[in-house]
């Protein structure tokens, strides 16, 4: 009962974490890459199971980066025109912009949390 219990309470983050991302994905699509300021977007879909592991990390690192750096998470599938501005053939792929809007990096897969935490850092401390 326990183990069930544990496994239904992750399954459970994972949902609201699906639900709360969702919300933002259209709003977040016309302002990609936010002006001014460091900008990670993860262009993915709901149903796609690297995707949703990814989504809880997505979540904390909003959370972690809230006035330092724009976390951006947009489907794809439900937004097709952004997969085709962002130039996105895998998901899901994850771009990183510098302040001035530069792509300065771009990842293919599923992505470790403390991969993204070490490219932001980098580019935060970059004037």
């Amino acid at each position: 009962m326990k183990t069930f219990m544990k496994t239904f309470g992750r399954f459970t983050l994972l949902l609201a974490a699906i639900v709360i991302i969702h919300v933002s994905d259209s709003r977040a699509a016309a302002t990609a890459p936010v002006p001014g300021m460091v900008t990670m977007v993860d262009l993915g879909a709901h149903s796609c199971i690297p995707c949703k592991m990814m989504a809880p990390i997505l979540e904390e690192l909003e959370k972690e980066y809230k006035g330092k750096a724009a976390i951006i998470f947009i489907d794809v599938w439900q937004n097709e025109d952004e997969g085709k501005r962002f130039g996105v053939s895998v998901i899901p792929t994850q771009i990183f912009f510098d302040r001035s809007g530069k792509e300065v990096y771009r990842h293919s897969g599923f992505l470790e949390k403390q991969v993204i935490i070490d490219r932001l850092e980098t580019m935060l401390e970059q004037k």
